[in-house]
């Protein structure tokens, strides 16, 4: 038998158009293409009220951002392709702004002549060469090369001498910048997180007790048990031994 009532064509996502703004959904770009067609714009201006409103609910998250009326309304003209004529609160958006992209992020390309100390330590020297204080300009001296010394120790993870800081330092400033002979650096030590060793032991410190405890426990009862047992079998050794000794 032949098939007389064939249903129509299938409707796919590949078929439909594309969605502008996915988290607003099919739905609500049908209902923006609907408000786009009807005559007349007391109309226009009424369902689109409610499609804002129905934009909010769908996306709560949008209430946290500054004017988030402004941006529902944009949506809104985003959804329609620019085509929406209604009387919006905003000014409406214009295509050429929408698609401005932004001007590329310029990295620095800078030279650094210590890696391991890094471009602030450049920067902190050539601010104390332009000091002109005598005591002001020392203070400066010796807080760069203190500073000089923790940078190192990240990297080598090792302890560092005073003398290697002292010539970084007046080799970094051209011979310009130079602590005071009788002046000691502060003592800088890489140390590691011991927290997770501590718990570690902790826990098998712990763990021993535990043991200790619960065969001193367990040992306990079994020897109880053992007593119980023998005194149950020696009264009933004498209750066999009773029942013996009667005639009947």
């Amino acid at each position: 038998m032949a098939l007389t009532n064939l249903p129509g064509p299938f409707d796919y996502n590949s078929t439909r158009s594309k969605l502008l703004l996915t988290e607003y959904g099919r739905n609500v770009q049908n209902m923006v293409k609907y408000i786009v067609a009807l005559p007349t714009k007391e109309e226009r201006n009424r369902y689109a009220q409610v499609v804002i409103d129905l934009m909010g609910f769908l996306n709560p998250h949008l209430r946290d951002v500054a004017d988030f009326k402004h941006k529902l309304w944009d949506h809104l003209h985003i959804i329609s392709g620019f085509q929406l004529d209604v009387d919006s609160p905003y000014p409406k958006p214009t295509e050429e702004a929408i698609h401005i992209k932004p001007e590329p992020l310029k990295y620095p390309n800078q030279r650094i002549k210590s890696r391991h100390y890094g471009k602030t330590i450049e920067l902190m020297i050539q601010k104390a060469k332009s000091i002109e204080e005598p005591d002001r300009k020392r203070h400066m001296v010796q807080a760069i090369a203190n500073f000089m010394k923790m940078a190192y120790v990240q990297w080598n993870k090792d302890s560092v001498a005073d003398e290697i800081i002292i010539n970084d330092l007046y080799s970094l400033s051209n011979g310009e910048l130079k602590l005071e002979e009788n002046v000691n650096l502060a003592k800088v030590e890489f140390r590691t997180n011991n927290n997770n060793n501590n718990n570690n032991n902790n826990r098998g410190r712990t763990n021993n007790q535990n043991n200790r405890g619960g065969s001193g426990g367990g040992g306990g009862r079994q020897n109880n048990n053992n007593q119980n047992n023998r005194n149950n079998n020696n009264q009933n050794n004498r209750n066999r031994n009773n029942g013996g000794a009667k005639k009947y």
